[in-house]
């Protein structure tokens, strides 16, 4: 009975640092992973609902143009003179000022 006595209480300290070390994983893969997408997903929404006529942008295929007008929904990118193609806002990656890494060309 001694040593089923033993083994309980020897186990209790075992579970709590299992315990503890998930909840740090967790934890790290939290402030490493999934918040940093979320700040990206908001300043994405931010970006995109701050386009105006005017602004240089690249879609996220890549084309370069001029913000001909912008809808509810859309927008009217001029890439050419007289030639205006028409893109879901969504499809709107980043203002065309600035490299993917976030520094601005001068």
């Amino acid at each position: 009975m001694h040593t089923v006595l033993a083994q309980a209480t020897s186990q209790i300290p075992q579970g709590i640092f299992t315990f503890a070390l998930w909840g740090g994983v967790l934890a790290v893969m939290y402030f490493f992973m999934i918040r940093p997408q979320q700040k990206k997903a908001k300043d994405q929404k931010n970006f995109v609902s701050s386009m105006k006529k005017g602004d240089s942008v690249v879609t996220i295929g890549g084309l370069h143009g001029k913000i001909a007008s912008v809808d509810a929904t859309t927008v009217t990118l001029e890439v050419d003179r007289g030639t205006k193609l028409t893109f879901e806002k969504s499809a709107i990656s980043r203002e065309a000022t600035v490299k993917p890494d976030g520094e601005k060309t001068l």
